[in-house]
C-alpha cells in the first residue's frame, strides 16, 4: 500500500514538472501584448510599447522584453524610461482557464530613466497618470490602477534641466518600491540610490493619492538619510566656485502638494565656504527647519544653527528657486560667541591668520547679511572682536619703519577690533575699521583682501604715550622732526610733534603681512 502510494505521488510529481515546462510553450503569452500595452498606457497616461512576451508558470508571471515608456512630448523625444525586462506577477489560474489578466504586481528590471526639470519648475514625470492629455483646470479622471507592488530594480537615472545649463546628474543603483500602489490613495514607499563620490541616498515614508494636476505636487510624509554627499562629485556645485563638503543628512519631510517642510540634522566635514577658504579641521554640526512654497519656488529659513563646541550662530530668511541658482536673502546673528570654539570654522569662511599664530579667548560678534546666489553670495555687515589675543604674531616688531624699536613680547593684545564686512567673490571690503591694541595703540582705516589672499590696507595708527611701542614711535617722530627742522630753521627751538597718526600700510598676504609705517607722512 505504501508503495503504491510513493509511486502515486511520483506520477504526481511527474505531472507536474511536465505541465511547468510544457505550459509556457502551450500558452501564447505574447497575444496579451496589445491588451497589456493599452492598460499600461492609459494607466500612466503614456505611450508603453512592450517587446516579447513569455508567460513563466513557475514564477506566476509574464516577462516583456524591452520596455518603452515614452517621455512627455514638452520635454523630450526620447524615452522616459526604457528597460530591458519587466516582469508582471499576475494570476495564474485565470489566465489559464479564463484568459482573465489580473496583475499582481509589476517589476521593472535595470531601467535607465531620464528624468527632466524645466524652467517653470514642472518635471517630465508631473503629467504621469494621464493629467498630460486634460486641462490644468479641467484634470481628467483619477485612473482606475490598482497593484500590490510596483517596483523598479537596479536602475540609472541621469538629472537635466530645461533648457540646458550643461549640468547632468547622474545616480546608480536606483531602487524603488511601492506596495498597494494606486493612483487615489496613500501607500508606502522606498526609495534608494547610489551616488557619485560613493554617496548613498535613502527615502522612506508614505505618499498619496497621486495629484492629478502635476505628480509632483503629490503628498507625502517620508524620513531621508543621505549618506558621504558630496555637492562637487554629485555636480549639484562646480568645483571652482570654491564650496565643499561631505555630508550626512538626517531629516524629515512632508508635503500637503503646495508646501514641502523640512528639518532635521547635517553634518558636514572638510566643510569649505569661500574659494579663498581651506577645509575646517572638524566636522561641523548643524540644524535646520525650512519651507518651501511649491508653487512660487519660493522658501523661508525658519532657523539654520551652526554649531561648534557648544555654541551656535544662526540664520534666518528666505530664498527663491531660480533656473540659474537658489537666491538668498538671509541674516546671520552671531552674538558674543567665544572665539576658542569658533577658530576651526575660521579657514572654512577663507580667514586666514598669520602663519604661526592662532587666537586664543574673546568673543567674537557678527550680524551679516547674506545674499545672492548661494555659491556667489556677497556677505555685508558688522563684525566685531572683543579682549583676544593674537598669539604668535609680534606686530610692534613687525612694522617697518620703526624697527629696531621693540615689539609685543611674541604676542598681540586686541581689546576691540571691529569693521563693516562686504565681501563678494570678486573682494572683501573692510570699512570704519577700528582696533584697540593695549601694548600699542589705536588704528582707524579701511581696506581689501582679494580672493588670491592679497592685502591692500591704510590705516592710521595712533600710538599710546604710556606703551612701549608708543612710546618709541612718539620718541621716533619727535627725533625726526627735530632733525628735519634743525635744517631748516637752524635757530628755531625743537617742538614736540603732535600725535595725529602715523599712517601704515599693510600688504603682502594673510599668511604673510606686510607693514609698513610712514613715519615721514606726518612731517608733510
Amino acid at each position: 500500500m505504501q508503495k503504491r502510494w510513493v509511486q502515486v505521488t511520483l506520477a504526481v510529481a511527474a505531472l507536474l514538472v511536465i505541465a511547468i515546462v510544457l505550459v509556457p510553450f502551450l500558452v501564447n503569452a505574447d497575444t496579451f501584448r496589445p491588451m497589456l500595452q493599452n492598460q499600461l498606457s492609459a494607466a500612466l497616461g503614456r505611450r508603453i510599447t512592450l517587446g516579447h512576451i513569455s508567460f513563466s508558470l513557475l514564477s506566476g508571471s509574464l516577462v516583456a522584453e524591452d520596455i518603452v515608456i515614452a517621455d512627455d512630448p514638452a520635454f523630450s523625444s526620447a524615452p522616459f524610461l526604457q528597460a530591458r525586462t519587466l516582469r508582471i506577477g499576475i494570476d495564474v489560474a485565470p489566465f489559464l482557464f479564463h484568459r482573465q489578466l489580473n496583475v499582481r504586481n509589476l517589476i521593472i528590471e535595470s531601467p535607465s530613466i531620464q528624468l527632466i526639470h524645466a524652467q517653470d519648475g514642472r518635471w517630465n514625470f508631473s503629467s504621469i497618470g494621464g493629467t498630460a492629455q486634460t486641462s490644468q483646470k479641467q484634470p481628467g479622471a483619477i485612473p482606475d490602477f490598482t497593484v500590490g507592488e510596483l517596483k523598479i530594480s537596479n536602475g540609472s537615472a541621469t538629472v537635466s534641466s530645461m533648457p540646458s545649463t550643461g549640468k547632468t546628474l547622474a545616480y546608480t543603483a536606483v531602487n524603488l518600491d511601492l506596495h498597494q500602489f494606486a493612483f487615489n490613495k496613500s501607500f508606502p514607499f522606498q526609495l534608494s540610490a547610489s551616488l557619485p563620490g560613493a554617496g548613498s541616498f535613502q527615502l522612506s515614508g508614505t505618499g498619496g493619492p497621486i495629484a492629478q494636476q502635476d505628480a509632483s505636487d503629490t503628498p507625502f510624509r517620508a524620513t531621508l538619510q543621505l549618506k558621504h554627499f558630496d555637492p562637487v562629485a554629485v555636480g549639484v556645485v562646480d568645483r571652482d566656485k570654491g564650496i565643499s563638503m561631505v555630508t550626512d543628512i538626517d531629516a524629515q519631510l512632508a508635503s500637503d502638494g503646495a508646501t514641502l517642510t523640512s528639518s532635521g540634522k547635517i553634518q558636514a566635514s572638510n566643510l569649505q565656504l569661500a574659494r579663498t577658504g581651506s577645509p575646517a579641521p572638524r566636522p561641523v554640526d548643524i540644524d535646520y527647519s525650512i519651507s518651501n512654497n511649491l508653487d512660487t519656488r519660493t522658501g523661508q529659513v525658519s532657523d539654520i544653527s551652526i554649531h561648534t563646541g557648544n555654541v551656535a550662530a544662526h540664520v534666518n530668511g528666505s530664498y527663491q528657486l531660480t533656473p540659474q541658482a537658489v537666491v538668498l536673502n538671509l541674516r546671520l546673528a552671531a552674538p558674543n560667541l567665544p572665539i576658542d570654539q569658533l577658530e576651526q570654522l575660521l579657514p572654512a569662511f577663507g580667514v586666514t591668520l598669520p602663519s604661526g599664530s592662532d587666537l586664543r579667548g574673546g568673543s567674537l560678534t557678527a550680524n551679516l547679511a547674506i545674499t545672492g546666489p548661494a555659491t556667489a553670495t556677497t556677505i555685508t555687515g558688522p563684525v566685531e572682536i572683543d579682549n583676544t589675543q593674537l598669539a604668535g604674531f609680534d606686530l610692534g616688531s613687525k612694522i617697518q619703519g620703526m624697527n629696531p624699536f621693540g615689539g609685543t613680547g611674541g604676542g598681540t593684545a586686541i581689546q576691540t577690533l571691529r569693521a563693516n564686512v562686504n565681501s563678494s567673490p570678486q573682494s572683501t571690503q573692510l570699512t570704519n575699521i577700528y582696533g584697540n591694541l593695549p601694548q600699542i595703540g589705536s588704528a582707524t582705516g579701511n581696506g581689501t583682501v582679494y580672493p588670491n589672499g592679497s592685502l591692500d590696507f591704510h590705516l592710521v595708527a595712533m600710538f599710546s604715550a604710556t606703551s612701549g611701542v608708543g612710546a618709541i614711535a612718539g620718541t621716533a617722530v619727535n627725533a625726526v622732526s627735530s632733525l628735519l627742522g634743525g635744517f631748516l630753521h637752524p635757530n628755531a627751538k625743537p617742538s614736540a610733534s603732535k600725535n595725529t597718526g602715523i599712517p601704515l600700510t599693510i600688504t603682502g598676504t594673510t599668511k604673510n603681512p606686510s607693514i609698513h609705517a610712514d613715519l615721514g607722512a606726518m612731517l608733510r
